[in-house]
């Protein structure tokens, strides 16, 4: 099984689905993809595309937080959007690097990109992608789900 960068680890989707008694077939079908391909994305031989992530959080009314195990609180009451928003993604990371003076350099030395990658999340020309956003969070102790906007809220919960 292939291992990415930051520790990365989604498999409580896979904890979930089988909770629910579904099936494989049933998520790739949810999120309009092959059963190759979940199948990928369940087993991490492949990092599953945070709109997927999203969709799976929502279905099962999870925090993304809680389906990468930055907590393991699962549902959150703050969750005020459900969709991601690329405008307010670019506003967090701004105001991330406000807060910590942070030169674009730096955030994308920190999170292992380039300065042109963060300049063009800043610009909303693409989309934060989950192992950056998530290499973020460990970083500066954030909550993905507010780095993607479905929460205020920027701190994890605190761990029980």
């Amino acid at each position: 099984m292939t291992k990415f960068n930051y520790e990365l680890d989604y498999s409580r989707i896979k904890e979930l689905r089988i909770k629910n008694n579904l099936k494989q077939t049933d998520l790739a079908k949810l999120l309009n993809i092959s059963f190759q391909s979940y199948s990928r994305y369940e087993n991490m031989e492949r990092i599953i595309p945070i709109t997927k992530l999203n969709t799976i959080a929502n279905y099962y009314n999870v925090t993304l937080d809680y389906l990468v195990k930055l907590t393991n609180q699962k549902s959150n009451k703050n969750i005020i959007n459900k969709d991601i928003n690329k405008t307010i993604i670019a506003q967090r990371i701004k105001e991330l690097r406000t807060k910590y003076n942070l030169y674009q350099e730096t955030l994308a030395m920190d999170i292992g990109t380039s300065k042109s990658f963060i300049c063009e999340f800043e610009k909303e020309k693409k989309l934060l992608s989950l192992q950056y956003a998530y290499a973020i969070c460990k970083k500066y102790n954030l909550s993905l789900d507010y780095i993607y906007g479905r929460t205020n809220i920027n701190k994890l919960p605190k761990q029980k």
